[in-house]
């Protein structure tokens, strides 16, 4: 079976992602390791808790890191997924705790455990894989693939004009990441919001079962949130839609393309920036890029994503 590790800012879509992926079927989740972004470490780390035990599924949370590695100025999502990154339902009350140890150190040992076994799916920040990376670069060589929610993909942010929140939050983070070798497929914001759900989808969830009360509640007040700022009743699920294409790639995926991705991360106007280099363009300056370090999902089966999610909900 393929195993894999979630690393999560944990928000309202992020629950939605853990429960997609410790309830699937194709994958062991090793376990759950959280990070400052949608909101604090300390918080990020009760929600995965209270998610995991609405799922009333055992799986390790490790708490990881609180600051990006040199951003002066800590950013967050309170204003869209609430104060406690979960609405704001006083809904987080765990009775279970996190693991000892940092979330760093477990990403690192479980790929040395299980070298070219283990998958990542990066849905906050990539502080915590970033470190590793400059720990153990060796050792983080040996993993499998990394999925990455990150990027406005083909599109535009929704942090800045030009960075994707993620990214955003930690833009140093992807330098590491983007320069290693093991595969990524990263999921940009443009797919995500294109396959957001709509009003009777949220109710048909809410009304399916405990959990999918659970996870609809969480997400009121990105909702109320998306009404405000589009007129639309909507809920996007970036994470959820990224969980997805790495769950069930070959079934999700329509369309995708490689290419050599790298960040901006000096100057203040385009921090955050991921630009996907694209040589096919007959109207390019011919420039003599690295090798393409990324496939970068343009379209994926949203039909197919949302049954995915009725079912194991």
């Amino acid at each position: 079976m393929r195993k894999m590790i979630i690393d999560t800012d944990t928000g309202s879509d992020d629950a939605v992602a853990l429960a997609m992926g410790v309830l699937a079927e194709q994958v062991e989740i090793l376990g759950i390791t959280t990070v400052s972004g949608n909101c604090n470490v300390e918080q990020s780390t009760l929600n995965a808790l209270m998610t995991l035990e609405k799922c009333q599924v055992d799986v390790p949370v490790y708490k990881g890191c609180a600051l990006p590695l040199l951003r002066e100025k800590k950013v967050d999502a309170v204003s869209v997924h609430g104060d406690d990154g979960m609405g704001d339902l006083d809904l987080i009350h765990p009775t279970t705790t996190a693991q000892n140890g940092h979330g760093v150190d477990f990403i690192i040992d479980m790929v040395k455990k299980y070298p070219g076994e283990v998958e990542i799916a990066i849905i906050g920040p990539a502080t915590n894989i970033a470190l590793a990376i400059m720990k153990e670069p060796t050792i983080m060589q040996q993993v499998k693939h990394y999925y990455i929610m990150g990027t406005g993909g083909f599109g535009l942010g929704n942090a800045s004009t030009m960075a994707e929140f993620n990214v955003y939050t930690d833009a140093e983070s992807y330098v590491p990441l983007l320069r290693s070798h093991v595969p990524k497929t990263i999921i940009g914001f443009d797919v995500c919001i294109a396959n957001a759900f709509i009003k009777e989808e949220i109710e048909t969830l809410r009304q399916q079962s405990e959990l999918g009360k659970f996870l609809m509640d969480a997400n009121e007040t990105l909702l109320n949130y998306n009404i405000t700022r589009t007129g639309e009743a909507i809920i996007d699920l970036p994470d959820a839609v990224a969980l997805a294409v790495a769950l069930w790639p070959e079934e999700i995926v329509t369309e995708s393309k490689s290419v050599y991705a790298s960040v901006a991360y000096k100057e203040s106007e385009t921090y955050g920036l991921v630009m996907m280099h694209d040589r096919s363009d007959a109207l390019a300056v011919i420039h003599d890029y690295p090798k393409d370090n990324a496939t970068v999902v343009k379209s994926i089966d949203g039909k197919l994503f949302k049954e995915k999610i009725m079912e194991i909900i």
